[in-house]
């Protein structure tokens, strides 16, 4: 009786070891001995991910502002003599060059002046010469011949004075520009201080606009702006910095800028609102990404790379410039580096990596859809 147990009990010890020898075939045929699915003997499970490519692009450092068209010269025109409006000489919204006629006042009286001033002249013209020839024949003096060229001079200033008020009756464009309002009408009686018009400058215009005093390194003449305006919202606009204020306006602490741009279809007017971005730097080989690449983490921003195991690994980095749809990268990865875009929400340091899409390029095939393995996954 003693030899059959101990004979059971071997018999049940064999059947013990072929199970655990079938089972450990079993696991590693499906997979591993823990069940995993990556096909590494044990190595860490493959997640789903989508990636894109950083690439090397041109980005353009900018900033943004908002302010208003401005002409390069507007004026508020009024006469420089007193009179009774006789003639408006150009009708409102006309464009004119510069001398241009543009009021009359009435002159009559000036005129009649004018006449007298000339007649006194001749007088005082005879009187030196007779004076002159007097003093040739020793028939007058020295003091009488400087009284009469005194008397001369003087007579020839008023002349030449009424002369001038005279011309000034016309009221004229001091330069080329677009007439604005008219304020006064025929008949009215105008003093210097009468406001007649508005003149302003049409070709170019200037965009005027203040940006923050942190700014104040990076403003210089000739730099590129480009604005929007309002009123035409489909048309962008190009301007040269030719203004940089150097003083700091208080209390807001903004520095004045203004870009002259050509207005040759006549659309930007004075007081129309722009938006304007003005490039400060250019850089042609940045690194740039898509910006669902990155990720905040406890207030610094990191991207997952994938290694050349083919593995994550969690990168900090530091942003530059955003654009609609990806971010500059100043530091942390380098162009050519595979990023993950999609997935990254179960992701760890060192979590093997199954990619089952990619950023679309240019002439490039058509992505698998999410879940289809590729043909040749990546070892």
């Amino acid at each position: 009786m003693g030899g059959l147990a101990v004979r059971e009990v071997g018999i049940h010890r064999g059947l013990s070891t072929a199970a655990a020898i079938v089972a450990v075939g079993l696991g590693a045929a499906c997979g591993g001995a823990d069940g995993s699915t990556d096909g590494g003997g044990g190595g860490p499970p493959q997640m789903p991910v989508r990636t894109a490519e950083a690439r090397a692009d041109t980005v353009v450092d900018e900033l943004r502002a908002t302010g208003q068209i401005q002409a390069v010269q507007s004026i508020e025109l009024r006469p420089e003599v007193s009179g009774r409006l006789q003639q408006i000489l150009v009708r409102e919204g006309a464009e004119v060059r510069r001398g241009t006629g543009l009021f009359k006042v009435d002159d009559a009286e000036l005129r009649a002046e004018v006449d007298r001033l000339e007649a006194d002249m001749d007088l005082a013209t005879q009187a030196l010469e007779r004076t002159r020839e007097l003093l040739a024949r020793n028939a007058s003096s020295e003091a009488d011949l400087e009284r009469a060229e005194a008397t001369a001079r003087s007579a020839r200033a008023q002349l030449e004075l009424q002369r001038t008020r005279l011309s000034r009756t016309v009221v004229r464009a001091p330069f080329a520009g677009e007439v604005g309002e008219r304020f006064v009408s025929l008949g009215d009686y105008l003093t210097t201080a009468s406001a007649l018009t508005t003149l302003q400058t049409v070709n170019p215009q200037r965009a005027s606009f203040d940006v923050p005093e942190r700014y104040a390194q990076v403003l210089e003449e000739g730099q590129t702006v480009s604005f929007t305006v309002a009123a035409i919202p489909d048309r962008q606009f190009t301007g040269i910095v030719d203004f940089v204020d150097p003083r700091v306006r208080l209390p807001g602490r903004t520095i004045t800028v203004k870009a002259s741009v050509a207005n040759e279809d006549r659309s930007l007017k004075p007081g129309m609102f722009v938006e304007v971005r003005l490039a400060t730097e250019v850089r042609p080989a940045a690194v740039v990404i898509p910006e669902e690449a990155v990720l905040p983490l406890r207030g610094s921003t990191f991207v997952w790379v994938v290694t050349p195991e083919n593995t994550a690994n969690r990168v900090e980095v530091e942003l530059g410039v955003r654009r609609p749809g990806d971010v500059e990268v100043v530091s942390g990865i380098e162009a050519g580096q595979q990023v993950v875009t999609g997935g990254q929400a179960l992701l760890f340091p060192g979590a093997g990596l199954m990619i089952i899409g990619s950023e679309p390029e240019a002439g490039s095939e058509p992505e698998a859809e999410a879940g289809e393995a590729p043909a040749d996954p990546p070892s």
